[in-house]
Order: structure tokens, then sequence, then C-alpha cells
């Protein structure tokens, strides 16, 4: 047997893909587990999306395989949707490419832009994927430091005192995760003219758009950004349809090209019946987000409740599906979530698996029902 390729020893098994074995063999066990650990949305997607999928089933080229790019009318939906809500105009034949889900498009946007021994901007604390996706494809990640007395912003000053010279890629995240933390158009601006300036492609990953936010922002809002930045977007939480597996990538024809010459050699296409739901859904009125907003700030709500009774902190004008709260004491953040996990059959997220400025701070997932949440509420005060 020749040995394993040298890249897995950059990277371990994803946190959540192990720890979640281990909860899950809790619960077979008897344990009565409430599960606050993860962002996959528990309340079902529009009707008019399954409804779209079922009638398409029988549709005579369901069963074939797709069109790379999607379907047309798949991305002039998109289109659409981009223009109504982010005021983002994007033309659908080459500005616009659907993915299965947006994770994967963080593989497939590395695989086309960095070489070996290139260099990547990631956020600290971020998305694990954005630092595995970049060791595996052997470039090297330089964390920029995202702190609560920035407001989770990085530094313009500080990012200007590393070496840039082999940077070829930043990502970026807002609504941000873990932290909930939101930023405007002008401190995208200043990222936008940092990145054209240094030759940096910018990639904003910007699923959390529409979760407990009243100002949804695209970064291709930004006069020229299209020709200097990538957006990456998702059906997962903005409409519940996370297994579903619905993502886009959006930007200029030529990095849309760039990405396209990977993808096409990964996959298939997507399922129709799946793009059929998807139309269905980007044309959902406000309706639809006014909804499944009163539902999350009810437990949002819960939550923070649940957490004044941990003697934690947190900022009540943060968005997307999380509440990231603060420790009070000396605790590790796994050590106070395995302590919550073995004492009290509660799951959250320890804060310093996104990075090392989350060594401190937990994570809660709003993605429960109110009765669950009032549960480990009585849990803690008993």
């Amino acid at each position: 047997m020749k040995v394993r390729a040298d890249r897995l020893n950059t990277v371990e098994e994803y946190y959540f893909s192990t720890k979640l074995k281990e909860v899950n063999s809790l619960i077979k066990k008897g344990n009565p587990i409430i599960n606050l650990g993860i962002g996959s949305p528990d309340l079902l997607p529009p009707s008019s999306a399954i409804d779209a999928l079922k009638n398409s089933l029988n549709d005579q080229y369901a069963n074939n395989y797709q069109s790379y790019i999607g379907l047309e009318d798949l991305r002039i939906s998109i289109s659409k949707f981009y223009n109504k809500w982010f005021d983002v105009d994007l033309d659908f034949n080459s500005e616009i490419l659907p993915l299965m889900g947006s994770k994967e498009g963080i593989m497939h946007i590395s695989m086309a832009f960095l070489n070996i021994g290139d260099s990547v901007l990631i956020p600290n604390p971020g998305y694990p994927t954005y630092s595995s996706v970049t060791k595996l494809v052997q470039a090297n990640p330089i964390y920029y430091d995202l702190k609560a007395e920035n407001n989770w912003f990085p530094s313009i000053q500080e990012l200007e005192q590393n070496d840039l010279t082999k940077v070829k890629l930043m990502w970026l995240n807002y609504p941000h995760m873990p932290t909930g933390a939101n930023c405007d158009l002008s401190f995208l601006k200043e990222l936008v003219d940092f990145g054209r300036k240094h030759k940096i492609l910018l990639v904003n990953d910007n699923p959390y758009s529409f979760i407990l936010n009243d100002k949804p922002i695209s970064i291709l809002n930004l006069n020229g950004a299209k020709e200097h930045c990538l957006e990456l977007n998702s059906l997962s939480k903005t409409f519940n349809m996370s297994g579903w597996r619905i993502g886009m990538v959006l930007g200029s024809k030529q990095n849309i090209s760039n990405i396209l010459k990977v993808k096409s050699n990964m996959d298939s296409g997507m399922f129709y019946p799946i793009q059929k739901g998807a139309i269905a859904v980007l044309n959902s009125t406000n309706s639809w987000f006014d909804e499944i907003n009163k539902i999350y700030n009810e437990r949002r709500i819960l939550v923070w409740k649940l957490a004044d009774s941990l003697n934690c902190t947190y900022d009540k004008s943060s968005s997307g599906l999380f509440v990231w709260a603060k420790i009070q004491g000396n605790k590790k953040s796994k050590e106070f979530t395995d302590s919550l996990l073995y004492n009290h059959n509660i799951f959250i997220a320890p804060g310093d698996i996104f990075g090392s400025n989350g060594e401190g701070y937990v994570r809660f997932s709003l993605c429960a029902p109110t009765e669950l949440l009032i549960k480990a509420i009585n849990r803690i005060n008993e």
C-alpha cells in the first residue's frame, strides 16, 4: 500500500464531523441531547420549492445529466434575485455559476486561482473550511485578526503590514460567521480598494444576508468590484434548504470562466428537480423573510436567556443563525462546551474551532424549536 497524500497531514477531519459522532453516540445511549451546535435549519423550505420539485420529477429530461452551468431559468432567477434584493446587475449567461452548495465553491475557487506556495488571507475567527481548503491545495494561510474591540472587522493598517507579495485570495464573510457582525458598504469599499491595490481577489461569502438582518448587502454593489471580487451565496440558510445543496458564485465573466474549468471536471450538473425548486424560491416575496425572521427572533431571545443563565455576554445587534457569546472566567471554550454536554446534555460549539481569536467564546445555534430552548434554560436553572 502506498502512503496517503502528504496534503492530508495539513488538515484534520472537520470538527463537527467528529463531534457529532460522539453526540449521536450519546443519544443512542439514551442521553436527551439538545443540539444547539450546528446551523442546519430545522424549518421547512417554502412550499413552492417542494411543489416545484415534485411536479418536475416526471419532466422528460428530469433524470438526465444536467448542464454544468445550470438551467438558464435558474441563472435568470438568480440574476433577478440579486437585482431585486442587492441592486446588483448580473449577466445570467456569463456572471453566474450555480453550485452544489457554496462549500464546494470554496474548493473550486481555490483550485481555479491558487498555485502551490501562493498565500491566502483568512479571517480569525472564521469558517474553518477557508483554512482547510487552502492547505489542501498546498497554499499558505495568512490569518488576519478579527476582534471584539474592532467590531470583528479587519484592520486595513494591520493587513498592510503582512508580506502580501504572494497573496492571491482574501476570504471575507459578512454578515460574519461565527460572530454575527455586520459591516456596511463603506467598509467593504475600503477592503475592495485594498484588494485592488495589491492585486488580491476578494471573495465575500454571503449566506447569512437575510437572517435577522434588515439591510442585506453585496460586495458586488460597489462600482468596479465585479472585476476584483467574487461573491458566494446559498439557499441553505435563507430558504431552509441546506440539504438540497444549492449555492452560487457571482463575478466577472473571466473569473466565472476560470471556476467553470474546475467545476465542469468535478461534477455532472445539479439534479433537475432541485433546480426547479430553487427557481421557485428565488421568486419569494418579503413575507417569507418576515415569517422566518419572526421565528428566529423569538428563538434568539430565548438563547440570550440561556446565555445569561450561563453567565455569558453577547452582542444583541448581531445577525445570522447564531449567538456568539463570551465566557466569563478562565475556562477554555472546549472545556466549557464539554462540561455543558456531559453535565446538562446540551451541545454548543466551542469558539476556538473557528480560530485562536475564538478562544473564550462559544456559539449557540438558533436551529432548534422554542420548546427545546426553554428546556435547555430550565436544565441550567434547575
